[in-house]
């Protein structure tokens, strides 16, 4: 049987940079304030003294976190800025098309919509510019609502988000083989876009 640890460590996980508030743990592990307080130092100490992890558990905020080790914050860091992250995944685009048709969004609806955890992703967003944190939703955890940004408008293209298609109007050419819907086409030309915006041009 998986222990109370694992699980704990597998619910941070899944719950990304929202965390989870301690009252939420206790009801879903069904465990006391106290042995929860226990557990989580238990596993803080188990991350910290292996050399082959590169996570840690935070509390803030009365809620605990799972987070990469400041030791590595240099190499995360230089990953979201190399180039190669310059062009967006086909994940980070689906979660980027929910935000911007849902918004404001949580994470958890977000998943439930993809079917996959979308921490990640959503992350690697956040980190681009792309999405932001815009409130608290009134429900119990008051989880983090995502919304799409101005540079979202400016590296798409899009003057507002009026301007973002409707889904019942996608052209053929919108549709690839696998039958998936292009949200973006014209991802990486912005500033052609912007231009042409500029001269008033269609």
């Amino acid at each position: 049987m998986i222990s109370k640890i694992a699980q704990l460590e597998a619910l941070l996980y899944v719950a990304g940079d929202s965390g989870i508030p301690t009252n939420n743990l206790c009801d879903l592990m069904q465990v006391e304030h106290s042995a929860l307080r226990e557990l989580a130092k238990q596993l803080a100490d188990k991350l910290s003294k292996n050399p082959d992890s590169g996570l840690q558990v935070l509390y803030i905020n009365h809620s605990y976190k799972l987070t990469t080790r400041p030791e590595v914050s240099e190499l995360v860091s230089n990953f979201f800025q190399k180039d190669v992250t310059k062009t967006l995944s086909q994940s980070a685009l689906e979660i980027l098309s929910i935000v911007a048709y849902k918004q404001p969004i949580t994470r958890v609806e977000i998943d439930e919509i993809r079917g996959v955890n979308s921490s990640g992703a959503l992350q690697t967003l956040v980190w681009r510019g792309l999405i932001k944190t815009e409130g608290k939703k009134d429900v119990p955890g008051h989880p983090n609502l995502y919304v799409t940004t101005t540079y979202f408008l400016q590296y798409f293209g899009y003057q507002s988000l009026a301007d973002l298609p409707l889904i019942e109007d996608f052209e053929d050419e919108s549709i690839n083989s696998e039958g998936e819907i292009d949200l973006f086409s014209a991802k990486g030309k912005a500033d052609e876009n912007i231009a042409k915006a500029q001269k008033g041009e269609k």
